[in-house]
């Protein structure tokens, strides 16, 4: 399945648009109940006013949370984005730490804004177990597990280290684009004769290809 999905998406990336580790750290925190679209639309502004960490620990709140409006909860992230440059800067001399253990410890960061941030930035394998992989992982049989630290767990033992990343990466264009949470568009997927979960969704080739979204949807129409 997973080689198809790969066959499928060979572009699939980090939809989150950074330059540097701190920039995609922060996008990630940022990333929270809200649409990568969005954070993309509020980083240029923020990077460009609050270049580094030191500048982060030092912003002024209110200027902050009027930038962060745009993606929801702004006084909960402004509050993580600026503890989370404080952290830097007192503990790692303004730098993004390329190791895990020392990511988790950070205002805001877990393991899935960790791995985000090794995989994509540093080139360090890491599986990203947002929404999207964990309903994928289970409705292909790879798991039972609902806590995403088992799912990662469970789910990496399957797969080369190596390809940690990129399985992240493929799984979440697939959740976005074709196998959605309520509507999943079974008839339109290329995986389906290989999927226990086919038929949770709509069968029907015609309707399916209807809830097709972003590449996958303008390919159902040319």
């Amino acid at each position: 399945m997973y080689r198809e999905l790969h066959d499928l998406y060979p572009y699939a990336h980090c939809e989150l648009d950074f330059e540097s580790p701190l920039q995609l750290l922060v996008a990630t925190v940022l990333s929270a109940q809200t649409t990568d679209v969005m954070v993309n639309k509020v980083t240029p502004t923020l990077f460009a006013r609050y270049p580094d960490a030191a500048a982060l620990a030092g912003a002024d709140r209110t200027e902050m949370e009027a930038l962060l409006k745009p993606t929801g909860f702004f006084r909960a992230k402004t509050d993580s984005v600026m503890k989370l440059g404080v952290a830097l800067v007192e503990r790692f001399d303004g730098e993004v730490p390329p190791r895990l253990a020392d990511l988790v410890t950070l205002p805001g960061v877990g393991r899935k804004t960790a791995n985000v941030v090794l995989g994509n930035a540093f080139g360090i394998p890491g599986i990203t177990v947002d929404t999207h992989f964990g309903r994928l992982v289970r409705r292909f049989g790879w798991t039972t597990e609902l806590d995403p630290v088992k799912v990662e767990h469970e789910v990496g033992a399957l797969f080369a280290r190596k390809d940690w990343t990129m399985l992240s990466h493929v799984l979440i264009f697939h959740g976005r684009r074709t196998c959605h949470a309520k509507k999943p568009a079974c008839g339109a997927c290329p995986i389906a004769r290989l999927c226990p979960a086919y038929g949770d969704g709509e069968t029907d080739p015609v309707k399916a290809r209807k809830l097709l979204k972003y590449e996958r949807a303008q390919e159902a129409t040319a």
